[in-house]
């Protein structure tokens, strides 16, 4: 029986978000991502590439704040897309990439900022979205 076979008894169907086109060719042409917010709020990739600059920047709190819009942008876009709360996310779905980063970005900096309990809450959702996530975002430099 095949792993996939058994997944699908054992559990609900993993959530692929659509992929965000004019997003990817935007930041192709080397558009930024806080040009392209304004433009695309509805993005967990650009909120999340945004809080991943704050972070870099030293900029913890700004890094939380781009970080909880993403997430929260991000779970909007998985409930229109048929996620009852629970199921896979896979990392290698390009488009779910900007949501788990944003989920990433989150749970480190509310480590940061010393918030108690979400860290744990964040790490575990992300570990059930696809465990291959974190090492896959580390692995980006992030």
């Amino acid at each position: 029986m095949s792993d996939e076979f058994r997944t699908n008894l054992l559990g609900p169907e993993a959530t692929r978000l659509p992929a965000e086109t004019e997003v990817y060719q935007a930041l192709a042409t080397g558009q930024s991502p806080r040009e392209l917010v304004v433009k695309h709020p509805e993005s967990s990739l650009l909120w999340a590439l945004l809080s991943e600059d704050a972070w870099s920047a030293g900029d913890v709190v700004e890094a939380y704040a781009f970080a909880r819009v993403g997430y929260h942008r991000g779970l909007d876009a998985l409930r229109r897309n048929g996620w009852r709360g629970a199921g896979p996310v896979p990392w290698e779905h390009e488009p779910n990439q900007g949501l788990l980063r944003a989920l990433y970005d989150l749970g480190r900096a509310a480590s940061a900022i010393g918030e108690d309990g979400e860290p744990e809450r964040i790490e575990k959702f992300l570990d059930e979205s696809d465990p291959t996530a974190r090492k896959a975002i580390r692995e980006l430099g992030h």
